[in-house]
């Protein structure tokens, strides 16, 4: 794929099947909701997924990181998101299933 964009219409497309899911700008970078649920992000050509007790150990399998940004005063972690391992961008199928368990997880958000 040769630019962002067509990055995330693919991936907007592989998770069409979850229902009316949208992209939106955040943080310099592009959001997926669906049914106005924020479930996934893209950052630089990443994709993260949001996490929870259920699906974080796949991602810690993998050893995926959490997604992260450089301030003035260091490394920010955010542990609710977490890259999505290329293997399973890959493969359409596990793509949609884990965007289940993360949409899951954005639902189920305390």
């Amino acid at each position: 794929m040769s630019s962002k964009s067509e990055y995330s219409e693919y991936i907007l497309d592989v998770l069409s099947p979850l229902g009316e899911v949208s992209l939106g700008r955040f943080f310099g970078g592009t959001s997926l909701k669906c049914n106005g649920k924020q479930f996934c992000m893209i950052m630089k050509s990443s994709l993260y997924f949001r996490v929870n007790d259920i699906n974080l150990n796949a991602y810690l399998e993998y050893k995926a990181d959490p997604f992260s940004y450089l301030t003035k005063n260091g490394w920010v972690y955010v542990r609710s998101y977490y890259e999505v391992p290329a293997e399973v961008i890959d493969d359409e199928a596990m793509l949609l299933s884990w965007a289940e368990l993360a949409l899951d997880a954005a639902r189920d958000k305390k």
